[in-house]
C-alpha cells in the first residue's frame, strides 16, 4: 500500500483539524491517526470526534472512522478524510507517506522521527528541527505564530492560554477532582461566572467567567484532577466561532502547507 496516502497526520484535535482541513481542500490525500479515546476540548471543530461518532463534519469536510488501512483507502476515494485509531503508527508498516505531520500538540515527542516519511513536520514544542523532524512549526500566539523553523525548537509551553478580551488563564477550566464528566451545559452556551456547567463525579465544575462555552470535554470522559476540561470565550458576540476553525489553527495550517510545498519543490529540483 506504499504511496496510497501522500500525508499522514498524527492527531485530530482542533489545531490539527485546521491543518487536515486545508490539506484536504488543497487536494492532498490525508490519513489521520488518533488514539482510541481522544480528549479534544473544542470538539465541534475536531475531526477526532469521528472516533466516537463514526463520522464528523467540520466546515463542509467529512471525516470518518476506519478500522484498517485498506478501508481508509476506500473512504479516501469517496472524498472523505479517514481517521484510524492507531496512536502507535502501526499502519506505517503498510503505508509510506511522503509527508508525516505530528499535530498531537503533546508538548513532547511521542515517537515521531525522521524515518517515518520523506518530510516530517512537527507542531509546537518538544521537537528539534533537523533531529526529530525536518521542520517545526511555531504554535505560540504572537509574531512568530505559524513560522517554519528549519533549526532549533518552538517556544516552550507556558501553560497560560492566549489573552482574549483581557482574560488569559481564567478562560481555561481544569478538573477539580478525579472522576467522570457529567455535563450540564453544551458547547456554544452562554454561561455566567460561577454557574455549574458540569460535574466531575459529584464535584461541581463552575464557569470561571461569563462568556461563551467554547470547549467542553465529552460527557462521560474519565479525568484526573487538574486535567483541562473546558474553555470559555468572554466575547459573547463570538458564539458562532465555537463551530468554525480558529484563526490560530488556520495560521498554523498555512505554515504546514508552505513547509510541504517548499520541501517538495526542493526535492523536485534536486532530481
Amino acid at each position: 500500500m506504499s504511496g496510497e496516502f501522500s500525508i499522514v497526520v498524527r492527531g485530530g484535535g482542533d489545531i490539527a483539524t485546521g491543518t487536515i482541513h486545508r490539506l484536504h481542500r488543497c487536494g492532498f490525500s490525508v490519513l489521520v491517526l488518533e488514539t482510541d479515546r481522544p480528549s479534544a476540548i473544542r470538539r465541534h471543530v475536531a475531526f477526532s470526534e469521528a472516533v466516537y461518532e463514526g463520522s464528523w463534519t467540520v466546515e463542509g469536510v467529512e471525516a470518518v472512522r476506519v478500522e484498517t488501512p485498506e478501508e481508509a483507502v476506500r473512504r479516501r476515494e469517496q472524498g472523505k478524510v479517514p481517521v484510524l485509531a492507531d496512536a502507535e503508527c502501526r499502519c506505517l508498516e503498510q503505508i509510506r507517506p511522503r509527508v508525516l505531520v505530528d499535530a498531537i500538540l503533546a508538548k513532547k515527542n511521542l515517537g515521531t522521527n525522521l524515518e517515518m516519511a520523506d518530510t516530517v513536520i512537527a507542531l509546537g514544542p518538544g521537537f528539534t528541527a533537523g533531529k526529530d523532524a525536518h521542520l517545526v512549526i511555531e504554535t505560540m500566539r504572537g509574531h512568530n505564530l505559524g513560522r517554519i523553523l528549519t533549526e532549533g525548537t518552538a517556544r516552550p509551553n507556558t501553560g497560560v492560554p492566549g489573552v482574549i478580551a483581557g482574560f488569559g488563564k481564567e478562560r481555561v477550566i481544569h478538573s477539580p477532582a478525579d472522576g467522570r464528566m457529567v455535563n450540564c451545559s453544551r458547547i456554544g452556551d452562554l454561561v455566567e461566572k460561577g454557574q455549574i456547567i458540569a460535574h466531575v463525579g459529584q464535584t461541581p465544575v463552575r464557569a470561571s467567567l461569563t462568556g461563551v462555552l467554547r470547549g467542553l470535554l465529552r460527557d462521560g470522559y474519565p479525568v484526573t484532577k487538574g486535567f483541562k476540561i473546558a474553555d470559555i470565550d468572554p466575547r459573547e458576540s463570538e458564539q458562532k466561532n465555537c463551530f468554525t476553525i480558529s484563526d490560530k489553527a488556520r495560521c498554523i495550517a498555512g505554515g504546514v502547507l508552505e513547509g510541504i510545498l517548499s520541501r517538495e519543490r526542493v526535492q523536485f529540483l534536486q532530481k
